[in-house]
């Protein structure tokens, strides 16, 4: 029987053995910005899986692979040891968020105690925020949970905007560092500016090089890069077609001038 949140550790965190680690959450969200860096993250560091988390707050489904085999909707968590120069880090992955806002609360909470099992010193939550148009150069925006941070991301970029982001950061993203500020863990949320219309790798790669930038962290950017490159050829695209609507658009305008 799986509880409302079932968190499977995998080995103790004192079997891990990380020192004063850094979480890094990547959840689905506006873009996949947040979870494009975390899954990149995962793919490109040396990581081993520590914690499973299963819920009944996920979607009601079963993932099936090519072969039939079924998979349970679950998150999970990564551990990285740092080379000394940069920081052992805990980061957060996953398909889903919750499906209702009570499971937001109870999932958000299930991974402060996470943070907590593991001593971490600082948790960095990631996401797009969608301006609602397509832009050329994506920036970061953020926000934390302690004044004292604001001038360390804003050395590396990080923009802080008067009443930015409106209404709020919505889902895991915003619940964790809200959280993290209860139990005393520093947290910022970094958020890559969006159209949200669609996957964004280019925005994914910005708030990754400002993420490399404050953990000392160097890994490729290859793949995004190469996503990037095929979005700007779509975007290219859409905005041909737009032009376009826009022409004929005056010239039934011009047209009906004669009728």
């Amino acid at each position: 029987m799986i509880d409302r949140v079932d968190v499977r550790f995998l080995k103790k965190p004192e079997e891990v053995g990380l020192r004063n680690p850094v979480m890094i959450e990547g959840l689905p969200g506006i873009g996949h910005v947040g979870k494009l860096v975390a899954d990149h993250l995962v793919k490109v560091l040396e990581v081993e899986k520590v914690v499973e988390i299963y819920s009944h707050h996920f979607p009601p489904q079963v993932m099936v692979d090519e072969k039939g085999v079924i998979k349970i909707p679950n998150n999970e968590v990564y551990a990285y040891r740092g080379d000394g120069n940069t920081p052992d880090l805990l980061i957060l992955v996953g398909d889903y968020q919750s499906i209702s806002n009570e499971g937001h609360f109870e999932l958000a909470n299930a991974y402060i105690m996470i943070a907590k099992e593991f001593g971490v010193s600082r948790i960095y939550t990631l996401g797009g925020y969608g301006v609602g148009k397509l832009i050329d150069e994506p920036y970061v925006i953020g926000a934390v949970n302690s004044e004292s941070l604001i001038g360390e991301l804003s050395n590396v970029g990080v923009k802080f905007e008067n009443g930015e982001p409106a209404g709020g950061i919505i889902g895991a993203a915003g619940l964790i560092i809200g959280l993290a500020m209860l139990e005393n863990i520093p947290a910022a949320c970094l958020m890559g500016t969006t159209s949200g219309y669609m996957v964004d790798p280019k925005s994914a790669k910005v708030v990754l090089e400002t993420l490399m930038k404050l953990l000392n962290l160097s890994v490729s950017v290859e793949d995004l890069e190469e996503r990037a490159k095929e979005m700007e050829k779509l975007i290219a695209q859409i905005k041909e077609m737009q032009e376009a609507q826009t022409v004929q658009f005056k010239s039934d305008e011009d047209l009906r001038y004669f009728r």
